[in-house]
């Protein structure tokens, strides 16, 4: 029974998005707007809800933990995962004056967050 349930919020959230993108598109058309500037701003905002209403929700229950779990845990996986399917469909290469960089600024940024989570300033 529980496969039934997967298979079947697989299909509603497919169904979803195929939805949420073609009305993206019908939209920018409508308005004369480039299908890229609905793209990052509609369909971003759409896929960011679920999230935004969870640690609100998160918040207003009183558990700030969860709300902070979702956010840490969402930056890391939009990170990993897109970065990560980006470098699978198509290496990018980088300099490594770049590399150094970015890696500098994601590790101070890192260090900053452990940081105020280590003193309970989050």
């Amino acid at each position: 029974m529980d496969f039934l349930y997967i298979a079947l919020g697989l299909a509603v959230l497919l169904g979803g998005g195929e939805f949420l993108v073609s009305g993206a598109v019908a939209l920018a058309r409508r308005l004369g707007l480039s299908p890229m500037v609905i793209g990052l701003t509609l369909v971003g905002f759409g896929t960011s809800v679920p999230e935004l209403l969870t640690s609100l929700r998160a918040a207003f229950q009183g558990a700030p933990d969860i709300a902070l779990g979702n956010v840490v845990g969402s930056n890391i996986a939009n990170i990993l995962l897109i970065l990560g399917a980006a470098g699978l469909i198509m290496p990018f290469a980088c300099g490594a004056r770049e590399l150094v960089k970015d890696g500098l600024v994601l590790a101070i940024g890192t260090g900053a967050f452990m940081a105020l989570a280590m003193r309970g300033a989050i």
